[in-house]
């Protein structure tokens, strides 16, 4: 019994990054955290994945994307009702004025890269994700 309450407790994430190098980052991150996760290449593939019926407690969303960028993603995602903790994660400083426009399409967090073991707990936290 306790093992199937584990398995119902487990945090399921989403990846979306167009580079292949941030990819195999912050999946591995999350790997090494215990968080299984799934990696898609731009915001359309997120919107996709979530129509095809999938749920993530945690979505790590680039900003600069081909196909579709993270702040129309964001913006789509939260349109169709996902309420799942959407963090953006992009080299844009927080400051910068397309940030505060990710920010307004409906991110719960934003953080430069690079995303650190560091900065992926303190997201974790801030929203009572326990791994």
């Amino acid at each position: 019994m306790l093992k199937n309450t584990k398995a119902a407790t487990k945090i399921t994430a989403l990846v979306v990054d167009d580079s292949k190098i941030n990819q195999r980052i912050h999946h591995k991150l999350l790997e090494n955290l215990g968080i299984e996760n799934q990696v898609v290449g731009n915001g359309k593939e997120a919107i996709d994945v979530h129509r095809s019926g999938k749920h993530f407690d945690l979505i790590l969303m680039d900003m600069d994307m081909p196909i579709m960028n993270g702040i129309e993603a964001t913006r789509t995602l939260r349109a169709m009702g996902i309420r799942s903790t959407i963090a953006g994660v992009s080299s844009h400083s927080s400051l910068s004025e397309d940030t505060q426009e990710f920010i307004e399409a409906g991110l719960d967090d934003y953080q430069e890269k690079p995303l650190t073991p560091d900065k992926l707990v303190a997201i974790l936290h801030k929203f009572n994700l326990h791994v």
